[in-house]
């Protein structure tokens, strides 16, 4: 019997679909879950007829397989994927190589790939982006480690990929933990969309008094617009037209108000902090989680912190997109991408990554969740200028905020009239106004901190640090 091309670990969903993908694209596999009714399940469900089948263990799932092995791990990140890895590294041989397929935090990455790689095994991280439909139909890929690792599974990978019209949107990312420090970046840039889109249905619900449908008929010409158009924007509208089906009422408006996040959101903010890199938009995004998550509190304080009363605000007409409010995301969309780009541009240097932003963003252009237009666009600015210091200087994006600030301002004046948060939007124009602004008020700053601590600060008429005795 011949050996299989490759192995999975872990049939959930997205596992699943990635083989069945896989085997669409003429590779066989042998799959494996801790509990073997799944496996059972699986083969004779989705898997029957097809070029898979099942191990019960996972020295069984290593003898089924093909030198030099390959096998893919779809399981929870952290402890979980320690124990994978414990478990079946002594059935493996030199040259047998790990895919970590989930969302994992880089450094664990960092530290896989070096343990990995001292035994002679090599070790991939790899963000995939998607869900299970892009899992299933072609994802955005997202692998680091070595580059002899990644020459293992290249063919593989691009086959499975998600196609575009400037190739598979699979590329080599860098070394070490660089495939899933990207993803996690990725992932927060998701996190900032998604606030930003929930923020322009409450201005439109709650200041315009709009219908559901109303209002994703202004979604749908959002997303036949250049700056706009993007898989976000298109579920959006979806989600706006969807009925409950027992009366016929918007679904959106039955769903409970509270998110969640896995993590992906907080350690990209946590990474931005440590690398020094300014992310107001996608801090506001996942702070708009945090509290929407104070449900009961929220409920209690409505009850005595008094809202004021939302009076009459031109905000614009479906006809017209509702002009202000599209311009407020188009540009707090761009500062999402605009700061994602910004952390892994210092990440690039800070780690020895490399990364190859074009690239990045090409790989982007398909099967990923934020998709969109935009990104070539990115693309672009970053061919033109692989030194780019932010997308706001890129001549394109220029133009946008050029055109769309005093919409984005008005906006914001708006909703803080009425009492409606908008902390994407706010802190986007924040974002925009103290990066064109040549000289911030930090000065007084460091006036403070020298006055009570002896910090010194630096003198823009002579070189050095200095000190002064203010309470003299």
């Amino acid at each position: 019997m011949s050996k299989a091309h490759f192995g999975l670990v872990g049939l959930g969903v997205m596992g699943e679909n990635l083989v069945l993908n896989a085997e669409r694209n003429g590779f066989s596999s042998v799959v494996y879950n801790r509990t073997y009714s799944k496996t059972e399940s699986f083969l004779l469900g989705r898997g029957l007829g097809k070029s898979i089948s099942g191990a019960k263990d996972l020295k069984e799932l290593v003898n089924k397989l093909e030198r030099p092995r390959r096998i893919l791990m779809m399981v929870k990140a952290g402890p979980a994927t320690d124990a994978v890895i414990s478990q079946i590294s002594p059935y493996l041989e030199e040259g047998d190589l790990l895919i970590d397929g989930g969302n994992a935090l880089f450094s664990d990455t960092e530290r896989r790939v070096e343990e990995l790689e001292s035994k002679s095994f090599g070790y991939i991280g790899m963000g995939v982006s998607g869900g299970a439909k892009g899992a299933l139909e072609g994802p955005s890929m997202m692998p680091g480690g070595t580059k002899s690792s990644y020459e293992s599974v290249e063919q593989l990978l691009t086959k499975m990929a998600a196609q575009v019209d400037d190739g598979p949107c699979v590329s080599y990312i860098g070394p070490g933990g660089s495939g899933h420090f990207v993803k996690t970046v990725h992932n927060g840039i998701e996190y900032g969309i998604e606030q930003i889109l929930a923020e322009s249905y409450d201005l439109m619900k709650r200041m315009c008094g709009m219908t559901g449908d109303q209002m994703a008929d202004v979604f749908a010409y959002w997303n036949s617009t250049e700056e706009l158009s993007s898989y976000l924007v298109e579920i959006t509208e979806t989600c706006l037209r969807t009925k409950d089906s027992v009366d016929g009422t918007d679904l959106v408006e039955k769903i409970m108000d509270k998110a969640g996040q896995k993590g992906t959101g907080l350690w990209t903010v946590i990474s931005a902090l440590e690398l020094g890199a300014s992310v107001p938009t996608i801090y506001a995004s996942l702070n708009a989680r945090v509290m929407s998550s104070l449900k009961s509190q929220r409920v209690y304080a409505s009850t005595l912190l008094k809202e004021p009363l939302i009076g009459s605000y031109e905000l614009g007409t479906p006809s017209d997109g509702m002009s202000p409010i599209m311009d407020a995301v188009v540009l707090s969309t761009i500062a999402s991408y605009a700061q994602g780009m910004e952390i892994m541009r210092i990440a690039s240097h800070e780690y020895n990554y490399d990364l190859h932003m074009p690239s990045i963003a090409q790989i982007w252009k398909g099967g990923c969740i934020i998709r969109s237009r935009l990104l070539v666009h990115i693309q672009n600015a970053f061919q033109k200028d692989p030194q780019l210091k932010n997308l706001l200087l890129d001549s394109w994006f220029l133009n946008q905020v050029d055109k769309r600030i005093a919409g984005l301002a008005k906006v914001v004046s708006y909703a803080s009239q009425a009492g409606i948060p908008v902390p994407c939007f706010s802190s986007t124009l924040d974002y925009i106004n103290s990066y064109r602004t040549s000289r911030l008020p930090q000065n007084l700053v460091q006036a403070m901190r020298d006055c009570f601590g002896s910090h010194t600060y630096e003198r823009t008429d002579k070189e050095g640090f200095f000190h002064t005795e203010w309470l003299n």
